[in-house]
């Protein structure tokens, strides 16, 4: 009856401004034939072009629900408006997540660069200057980089140089996209460790799955001026720079290496006195 179609009409209407999962193209392709199939079994007619609006809109799970609204006349009109407005809403979700994005770039940007030094130790969430890193590094991380994300919750804000921290997770981040021609997995781990006589510590680990160090080099690299780059692509002070910052906040870092699996494991006491060792002057030069 018309009710009953007026009322699966303003429930398409429903459906097709709701969120959706995004579907890779494999599935997307599976979806779109097994509509073909159902409604080529109801007699449906072109059925391939009607199952790719279906999809569109989203109603793939309920297409049972729907399909007397479909065997109506009208149909074509009825799903081709639905559609543009399922596109319509899709667009607009697009362009909130790119708004929302860029937000998050110019923050990165902004933190990243400060022109004046600290002058002293703030309270700072590590877990913020890791994704300022991140967001900053995007453009490489989409070409085929899963970042794998496991933060520690009990790890609280800390006293340190946040913009030091910031350039530490930069070079060590550049480092690994590098291993990894832009391609595999970098995994950041972080975790609160207590020691003896309630000495609190904070575990940073960034792991890539590239090509790796070989053994002979790997007590080499963080001597000043030693690199692995090309003449002319590195001046060899980056993880110098790296080691004297943490050494700074009095903390460590170490490396395991293996081809296909490279760590980095850097250990910060939390709200321990912290060194200004580093002048002014110095910035981490990639």
């Amino acid at each position: 009856s018309k009710p009953e179609r007026f009322g699966d009409f303003i429930a398409l209407i429903q459906i097709a401004l709701m969120s959706k999962p995004v579907l890779s193209t494999r599935e997307q392709r599976q979806i779109r034939k097994e509509i073909s199939k159902t409604l080529t079994a109801e007699k449906i007619a072109d059925p391939e072009a009607i199952a790719n609006q279906i999809a569109g809109i989203g109603i793939h799970q309920q297409l049972t629900q729907f399909l007397p609204l479909l065997k109506m006349p009208e149909h074509n009109k009825i799903l081709a408006k639905i559609y543009q407005l399922a596109n319509l809403r899709t667009s607009a979700s697009t362009m909130a997540i790119a708004a929302e994005r860029c937000g998050k770039i110019v923050f990165a940007l902004k933190t990243y660069s400060h022109s004046q030094e600290q002058e002293s130790p703030t309270l700072t969430n590590l877990t913020e200057t890791i994704e300022t890193v991140i967001t900053l590094y995007q453009s490489q991380i989409k070409q085929g980089v899963e970042v794998l994300r496991d933060y520690d919750s009990k790890l609280l804000p800390m006293l340190c140089y946040a913009d030091d921290l910031t350039q530490v997770w930069t070079n060590l981040i550049h480092n690994a996209l590098q291993s990894m021609q832009n391609r595999g997995v970098l995994e950041i781990k972080t975790e609160l460790s207590e020691t003896g006589k309630q000495q609190k510590q904070a575990i940073v680990k960034i792991t890539d799955s590239g090509t790796g160090i070989p053994p002979e080099l790997q007590t080499k690299i963080f001597e000043p001026f030693f690199t692995t780059k090309p003449a002319g692509e590195g001046s060899g002070l980056g993880l110098d720079i790296v080691r004297r910052m943490i050494e700074k906040h009095k903390g460590a870092i170490a490396l395991e290496s293996i081809p296909g699996s490279t760590t980095f494991t850097i250990t910060l006491p939390i709200n321990q006195p912290i060194s200004q060792e580093l002048s002014e002057s110095e910035v981490l030069i990639m």
